[in-house]
């Protein structure tokens, strides 16, 4: 089956006892049990729910992997995928992560159990072969990054982890699997913010891990009951939702956020525009190769902080607001709101970036209100 028909009906067929064409919201925290230890498939909601085995399964689905996992957020999913990691083990990641990765990487992996890390230039890959060690044992991969939007050449990366026996785990939240699929390309495990593009209408938060191999899906099954960090089943019927959608809002999201980035390269008071699609963009060429399209995000500069904040505070149809993904548009500051915990890091972002996640409003409406907030 192609993408966008896996979307619909992968784990989700028809309900069987009354023919509901959604998969159920089974909102129970326990089920009944024929006799000790027999059960019908599941004894606990936190182990099990059938929601969230349709999500899981459909997520898999789309990523090409072996199995799918939910959790109550995307940095549940991190955090569960990193407890696979022991003290003394060696984690690369991007120089351009998502603010909420680092701090828990440097803040609380780092201090409480003793795991070691650097960052790293990504797109440099004599630089990632220099800060391989031998007690590495996962490459940390987001492309596009967030917010710097830069582009990963994932099959030459997992090539390197795999030379020195380590993981490549891919962040795909902001390409989606409708653009990107990471497993083909070599990455060992897939993380999602199913709150964002999966979703897709600012309405829930929610994580996932698509894996490549029993042994790992196993290790994690064992680590999310054993955390415990799972979403419920109205969260997981949400995304479900979404998903049916994935590839028209995709679809919409890429061709606004193109119009909105050849708009701003074109500004004279936008000083730099950073969008895959765009050919000026460094990444482009790669992006072209492994993205069946180039998304909608768009990050620029302008010449001024001050600048940067007075955009924020004078467009009307984008929303000042943190997230990204739905399907209306919002504006940010990266600097003071979704990577502030990276001030003063090797990480920190310029302060007079602005970061745009690209609705499915009409274009001309969206050029018209940054022309507005430009002026």
């Amino acid at each position: 089956m192609r993408f966008e028909t896996r979307a619909i009906h992968a784990g989700q067929e028809p309900e069987p006892a009354y023919g509901s064409v959604n998969v159920p919201i089974y909102q129970t925290s326990t089920y009944v049990q024929e006799a000790v230890g027999k059960h019908k498939g599941y004894d606990y909601a936190r182990t099990g729910n059938p929601t969230r085995t349709a999500l899981e399964t459909a997520l898999a689905a789309l990523e090409e992997g072996y199995g799918g996992l939910c959790f109550a957020s995307g940095m549940a999913a991190e955090s569960t995928f990193l407890c696979l990691l022991k003290t003394g083990d060696h984690i690369v990641i991007a120089d351009d992560v998502y603010g909420g990765t680092y701090r828990l990487v440097a803040r609380v992996l780092a201090p409480a159990m003793g795991i070691e890390f650097d960052t790293v230039d990504l797109t440099d890959l004599d630089a990632l072969k220099k800060a391989i060690r031998d007690e590495t044992r996962v490459v940390w991969v987001e492309t596009p990054t967030n917010p710097l939007l830069k582009i990963i050449d994932i099959a030459a990366v997992a090539e390197i982890a795999h030379d020195a026996g380590a993981w490549c785990v891919v962040d795909n939240t902001f390409a989606s699997p409708y653009l990107q699929q990471p497993i083909r390309l070599g990455a060992d495990a897939v993380i999602h913010s199913a709150t964002k593009y999966l979703g897709g209408h600012s309405d829930v938060v929610g994580g996932a891990i698509v894996t490549t191999t029993a042994e790992m899906h196993e290790r994690l099954a064992f680590l999310q009951n054993s955390v415990g960090a799972v979403p419920g089943p109205q969260d997981c019927f949400l995304v479900l939702r979404g998903l049916k959608t994935l590839a028209l809002r995709m679809d919409a999201h890429s061709r606004n956020a193109a119009r909105v980035a050849e708009f701003l390269e074109a500004h004279q008071k936008v000083t730099r525009t950073y969008y895959p699609g765009l050919s000026t963009h460094p990444g482009h060429d790669i992006a072209a190769r492994q993205m069946s399209g180039f998304g909608g995000m768009v990050s620029f500069e302008t010449a001024t902080e001050e600048e940067a904040l007075e955009v924020c505070r004078k467009t009307r149809l984008f929303f000042l607001a943190e997230s990204l993904g739905g399907v209306e548009s919002l504006i940010e500051h990266p600097g003071r709101m979704t990577h502030a915990s990276v001030a003063g890091s090797p990480l920190e972002v310029p302060a007079n970036l602005v970061r745009l996640s690209v609705g499915i409003e009409h274009p001309d409406d969206l050029v018209e209100d940054l022309a507005g907030a430009l002026a």
